[in-house]
């Protein structure tokens, strides 16, 4: 079945679907599968553009029409960065492959390009995938990253002890200048649309004031993207933000949001002015104690490589290989 666009909305709930499939497929990046993330970029960038969605009881696969090079191409509804797999569950591969065959007779497009995106190139999906295509069309690698994560099996002393002896030292260090310098920290679960709205506002008054200004979160795309993150994942009390304040001010936050077991982090930044306090290392460590408290088994802390991304070698220990095909028909 093959939703017509209008019906985008029935999707858009905690417990449909196609967020109860994306946590039940293996995958390096399983948040960036769900709605909140998807969606989200949606509405942020692509609001108009044409996309489908083909589900059934044990899968499904979503795909948007956007461009390869001078070529269009079906690719997963969030088209940056490729993180979320876009064919999920058991079934998911005979979707696609229903896609394949009927695209051009649904459309009346001669799209024969198809983006499968945010795959163990080792797992289930990719070998089912060249099972079934290798031979029919060409696979090609479209993009290949390295996903880190943390284990939090055994809580705050488990993590902890997976970590060097001077990144321990470092934070004990860090936690008695934080200390006496009066910073504190504020856990926030938003349960609605508007206590999110009024949490990501003092998130933006402390990005205001970091080395990032208007290139992090304030800006346009990302703004409006995180925004509506965070309000879907009030729908769900998915939603974990930890704030520094210091003086009754705002200083610091970190950010991001569960599936099932596992966080993802998505931002976070701090106030140039308290630069010498390690809020960055005392924001994570904060947010592991509270994911821990509350049973929390992995922190996927996204891409390890690419510009900025080399602190989170110190805080995983975890490397998941990520993989997105293009399927040449």
């Amino acid at each position: 079945m093959f939703d017509d666009p209008a019906a985008l909305t029935a999707h858009d709930a905690p417990l449909s679907l196609w967020n109860r499939v994306a946590m039940e497929t293996p995958q390096p990046d399983p948040f960036c599968a769900l709605t909140a993330w998807q969606l989200s970029f949606r509405e942020a960038m692509d609001p108009t553009r044409p996309y489908l969605v083909g589900h059934n009881a044990h899968g499904l696969v979503q795909v948007a029409l956007h461009m390869l090079g001078k070529n269009p191409a079906l690719g997963p509804i969030e088209r940056l960065w490729l993180f979320g797999c876009n064919v999920l569950g058991p079934a998911g591969p005979d979707l696609l492959e229903q896609l394949v065959g009927e695209f051009p007779a649904i459309s009346g497009n001669r799209c024969t390009r198809f983006v499968v995106s945010g795959m163990d190139p080792e797992g289930t999906l990719a070998l089912e995938l060249r099972k079934r295509f290798e031979g029919r069309c060409a696979i090609s690698l479209l993009r290949e990253d390295v996903q880190g994560a943390a284990s939090l099996v055994g809580g705050l002393d488990g993590f902890l002890s997976r970590r060097s002896p001077s990144f321990r030292r470092n934070l004990r260090n860090g936690e008695r200048r934080a200390t006496n310098a009066g910073v504190r920290f504020e856990r926030h679960c938003p349960t609605t649309p508007a206590e999110a709205d009024a949490v990501f506002a003092r998130m933006i008054s402390v990005e205001r004031k970091s080395w990032k200004a208007s290139v992090g979160m304030d800006d346009g795309f990302s703004r409006d993207f995180y925004t509506a993150m965070l309000r879907r994942l009030s729908a769900s009390r998915d939603g974990r933000v930890v704030l520094a304040t210091r003086d009754g001010d705002d200083v610091g936050f970190i950010f991001g949001g569960m599936i099932g077991a596992i966080y993802r982090g998505q931002q976070f930044s701090f106030a140039d002015a308290c630069r010498d306090l390690s809020l960055g290392n005392l924001l994570q460590h904060e947010m592991i104690a509270w994911l821990c408290e509350q049973g929390a088994e992995r922190y996927d802390l996204g891409p390890l490589l690419g510009p900025f991304m080399d602190y989170k070698a110190s805080w995983s220990e975890i490397a998941l290989p990520m993989e997105s095909w293009v399927l040449s028909v």
